[in-house]
């Protein structure tokens, strides 16, 4: 790769800075020159088919892009400002380029800001756990709840998972934070009625920890939980990798007792293969699919294939994003056991949970 840099300007300072990143200094640039032509022309030369000791293999690379003085006046700034804009563009879904823009610096700025405070709210114990209904329609009740990370903010309010979340994955944050969850849901599971589960999101980075079954069975024993009352969501995300360490570590959880279910089914594009891998107990049918069955087409068709071949298979289903009476219909008349969403209930504080439960209005609105 740093042939094909220098082959393509002979005349620019090249540099690897480690692992697969590289750098390009193209300087004495005219005013008018076209950076969008030059960009173009760095990506065709680095997104291609190789052959390498006989061996085909593709490359693809993203791309950053800053341009001084306007975006920076010294080296370090100009390399900070390229690198934003790297981070964009593998955001933007890897294999293009993206120039620098003021809003990145400020982006940046930001997430290092909610970093500094997801620190000291970890801490603190600031952060909360609220719970979403999982509804059974066969046996027309609730049986169980997701727990789900809240962030109430005292200067921003409640910040968004979709916000938080992603910084704690690339802080690392997500181990201190993920751990808290899977203790505090057990304890406030263990107060429970003993036929309500609880269901807890495991990150694959959480996942791959050494220590993460010996925290599973710690917190169950501390909560006096039963194992079979604890269920684990994972994403297919976590087999992109080393998927044999995956397998063993999956089957060793489910040796503990606790239960495992597939979450976002149908969003990959290899679900099928892991459903032949491993024996998950539950699939989580993605709720894109789920808001679609309303209008017609091929969703109906692959929510009745999902349900079918999950029954053949010995898991249950679970539908997310139900809204409606009509969905929950739709779904129930497909072969579907269970639903999730807002025609259910919304998300809760844990101390809600205990008076949805005692509460016979609950099933009745929905029988």
């Amino acid at each position: 790769m740093a042939q094909t840099l220098q082959d393509c300007y002979p005349n620019a300072m090249v540099a690897r800075f480690g692992g697969d990143d590289f750098g390009l200094l193209l300087d004495g640039l005219e005013p008018a020159t076209d950076c969008t032509a030059l960009a173009r022309r760095l990506e065709a030369a680095l997104n291609r088919e190789l052959t390498i000791d006989g061996r085909s293999i593709v490359v693809s690379a993203s791309i950053g892009i800053a341009i001084g003085p306007q975006d920076a006046d010294c080296s370090d700034a100009l390399l900070k400002s390229s690198d934003l804009a790297l981070d964009r563009a593998k955001n933007n879904g890897k294999g293009g380029y993206n120039f620098f823009e003021p809003e990145l610096d400020a982006e940046a700025s930001r997430r290092r800001h909610l970093e500094i405070d997801m620190r000291r709210a970890i801490r603190d114990g600031d952060f909360e756990l609220y719970f979403q209904p999982l509804f059974s329609m066969s046996e027309n009740r609730i049986k169980g709840f997701e727990a789900l990370m809240r962030w109430p903010h005292e200067e921003h309010g409640m910040i968004s998972p979709a916000t938080f979340i992603p910084i704690a994955e690339e802080s690392g944050l997500i181990m201190q934070l993920g751990e808290w969850a899977l203790r505090e849901a057990c304890r406030q599971a263990a107060q429970w009625p003993e036929d309500i589960s609880v269901a807890v999101n495991i990150s694959p980075r959480q996942l791959m920890t050494d220590g993460l079954v010996a925290c599973i069975a710690q917190a169950l024993a501390q909560s006096r939980l039963p194992a079979g009352r604890l269920e684990l969501e994972i994403t297919e995300s976590v087999f992109i990798g080393n998927v044999d360490k995956t397998l063993n570590i999956l089957h060793s959880l489910q040796a503990l007792g606790v239960r495992v279910a597939l979450d976002d089914f149908g969003t990959g594009y290899s679900s099928l293969s892991y459903l032949r891998s491993f024996p998950f107990n539950k699939i989580k049918i993605d709720q894109s699919f789920v808001r679609a069955l309303e209008d017609g087409g091929s969703a109906q068709a692959i929510v009745r294939a999902i349900t079918t071949l999950a029954d053949a298979l010995g898991m249950e289903t679970l539908a997310e994003g139900v809204e409606t009476q009509a969905l929950m219909e739709i779904l129930r008349s497909e072969g579907c056991n269970m639903i999730q969403g807002y025609l259910i209930g919304r998300p809760m504080p844990g101390n809600h949970v205990q008076r949805m439960l005692s509460s016979v209005q609950t099933t009745v609105a929905l029988g």
